[in-house]
C-alpha cells in the first residue's frame, strides 16, 4: 500500500519541491497546503496517513495547526519539519502532538525515513 502524504509549508518552492520529490520516491502526495487552516479544512478529505508540517507559517504556525488537525484526527502522525529546530521546539512540538521533529538541514532522505518508520504501523492498523 502506497503512503499518503499531505504536505503544509507556506513557500511554494518548498512544498512543490517537497511533494515532486516524495512522490519520485513512491509517496501518494495527497494534499498540499500553503497555510495552517487551509491544511485544517483539507485534512479529513485528503484522509492522509501522514502529515509533514512546517513551523513558521504567518498567521498560524505549524503547533497550533498540529493540536488543531489531531483533535480532529487524533491517530494522523504529524512530523514538523522546519529549519528552526532546537531543543525547547522539539519540546513545544512534543506537547502539542507532533510524533518527530525533523530538521530541514537533515534533509530529504531523514523526512521520508520518518514518514515510512511512522507509516509502517499506521499501515497495518496499528497507531504510531
Amino acid at each position: 500500500m502506497t503512503v499518503r502524504v499531505m504536505i503544509v509549508d507556506d513557500t511554494d518552492h518548498v512544498r512543490e519541491m517537497l511533494a515532486s520529490m516524495l512522490e519520485l520516491d513512491g509517496f501518494d502526495v495527497v494534499g498540499k497546503a500553503s497555510s495552517g487552516p487551509e491544511a485544517i479544512a483539507m485534512v479529513a478529505a485528503a484522509d492522509p496517513h501522514i502529515v509533514v508540517m512546517d513551523y513558521k507559517m504567518p498567521g498560524q504556525d505549524g503547533l497550533t495547526t498540529t493540536r488543531r488537525i489531531r483533535s480532529t484526527h487524533p491517530d494522523v502522525p504529524v512530523i514538523l519539519y522546519t529549519a528552526y529546530l532546537d531543543d525547547l521546539l522539539q519540546a513545544e512540538a512534543r506537547d502539542a502532538g507532533v510524533s518527530v521533529c525533523v530538521g530541514k538541514v537533515e534533509g530529504l532522505e531523514t523526512l521520508e525515513r520518518e514518514i515510512s518508520a511512522l507509516c509502517l504501523g499506521v499501515i497495518e492498523g496499528q497507531p504510531a
